[in-house]
């Protein structure tokens, strides 16, 4: 690749700084010496991001016909199309801790508990609650020191730390995918302007009204630090300047569509004295898109490599009129047979796949070094649920994108024996971010295939 020329070496950790604003810079080629692509070690950083979907999936319209390369889409991921050469399709994998091993129902609660730790909870609903370490915070300890945030725990239902949710089960089991200790669940962040916050500099929180939204009292982040912008970029090669300038833009979007989600509009009632939920947009896609529009910010301006996304919490009964599919999701899963009910289920899975290709667009159309940003991550999609009427957790719904800095083959529908643990493949995830271990949850070694 032939570099573009710019006047100096620019550090790795330069912020444009404003008036309550910092924003981290993408991956530049001036933050590397000339000739550094060929340099060992020179590559961009792997990151690592875990989503998870609640109750299961209608695993007919999910699993590949075929072992081998991606041909032929099974209906679900039939609009991943485009992304095909980039993810594999994994099944065969198994979650042995969500299982009830004498302890009863709670398979919602236990397949969250257990989806990122492996580990098989305590069942209570009181305070003693334990579980295991996550895969995310694993190698947010191992890695967390270089970046911002050690790590970033996403999604768009709230986290719960005490209640009972399921069965005799603990709300913290149910709605936490992160666990920083057996007892130490790491709630999610649900309001997308609190994380653009976090990763562009804090603002006033003061309170205001629906008729006053935050856009009208949130000076733009871009504006308070132009002027270092205009200066940086007079030190930028062409490539560079053109990344800046498309970096740049995302923001402002996200910026433009945060300040449009907070007006809240319902015929009939009169808003005008209810305070806004702090910038959670009405839409549930609108407000995935603005999460998952952050999560890839942050992996291109390094300020994490470690992200967990929840789309709503395990066992949720949310509906979803926007699809023509009003009745509750957990309610549908337990299908019984119905036809009719497992083709609704389909679509909720279909609407969740098209809010995941969004990422997948926003990573694998940005340009990091010689390569995508896409190509320098894995991004797990997945369930630990396969069907959703059994509460099977075995012959998981997983698929894997990205290629972990050229380290992982992608394109294809890798079938491995039943019972093979899921967390085989965090130990191999494990390693390829840099943490030396061949153990994790029950897997005492990794997966193959991958490579």
């Amino acid at each position: 690749m032939t570099r573009s020329v710019a006047a100096k070496t620019i550090s790795r950790r330069t912020l444009l700084r404003g008036t309550g604003a910092a924003i981290a810079l993408p991956f530049l080629e001036a933050m590397l010496p000339q000739r550094a692509w060929a340099a060992p070690g020179s590559k961009p950083p792997v990151r690592m991001a875990f989503l998870m979907v609640p109750n299961g999936m209608h695993m007919p319209d999910w699993t590949p016909g075929e072992e081998g390369a991606l041909k032929q889409l099974p209906p679900t991921l039939e609009v991943l199309k485009d992304h095909r050469e980039r993810f594999n399709i994994l099944t065969g994998l198994t979650l042995d801790g969500a299982r009830a091993h004498g302890d009863g129902g709670g398979d919602h609660a236990r397949a969250n508990a257990a989806f990122l730790t492996g580990a098989h909870p305590r069942k209570t609903d009181g305070a003693d609650i334990h579980n295991g370490v996550s895969v995310d915070q694993v190698a947010a300890e191992a890695i967390g020191d270089q970046t911002r945030f050690a790590s970033l725990e996403l999604g768009l239902e709230g986290s719960s730390q005490s209640g009972n949710c399921d069965s005799g089960y603990s709300c913290a089991y149910s709605s936490n995918l992160s666990w920083r200790g057996p007892t130490t669940p790491v709630a999610k962040e649900v309001d997308p302007a609190s994380v653009f916050d976090r990763l562009f500099g804090q603002r006033s929180q003061v309170t205001k009204k629906v008729t006053d939204p935050r856009a009208k009292y949130r000076a733009s982040v871009l504006d308070s630090v132009i002027e270092e912008a205009q200066s940086l970029q007079r030190q930028l090669g062409a490539d560079d300047k053109r990344k800046l300038d498309e970096y740049l833009y995302a923001v402002r979007e996200v910026e433009q569509r945060l300040g449009s989600s907070e007006t809240l509009s319902a015929p009939d009632i009169d808003l005008s004295n209810f305070p806004r939920p702090a910038g959670v947009p009405a839409s549930m896609e609108e407000h995935a898109k603005l999460m998952l529009d952050m999560l890839a910010l942050a992996f291109q301006t390094d300020s994490t490599r470690v992200i967990t996304f929840a789309f709503t919490n395990e066992g949720s009964n949310r509906g979803y009129p926007e699809i023509e599919v009003p009745e509750g999701h957990h309610d549908l899963s337990h299908h019984g047979g119905s036809t009719e009910k497992q083709s609704k289920v389909a679509k909720i899975n279909r609407h969740h796949i098209g809010m995941f290709k969004h990422l997948l667009d926003r990573l694998s159309s940005t340009k990091e070094g010689p390569d995508t940003l896409l190509e320098n991550c894995m991004v797990l999609y997945g369930s630990g649920i396969s069907d959703g009427d059994k509460h099977n957790h075995n012959d998981l719904p997983i698929l894997l994108a990205g290629s972990a800095g050229g380290k992982l083959r992608t394109g294809r529908h890798l079938r491995y024996p039943n019972e093979t643990p899921l967390c085989s493949l965090y130990v191999w995830m494990l390693q390829r971010m840099g943490v030396r271990t061949d153990q994790f949850g029950d897997a005492n070694g990794t997966i193959a295939k991958l490579a």
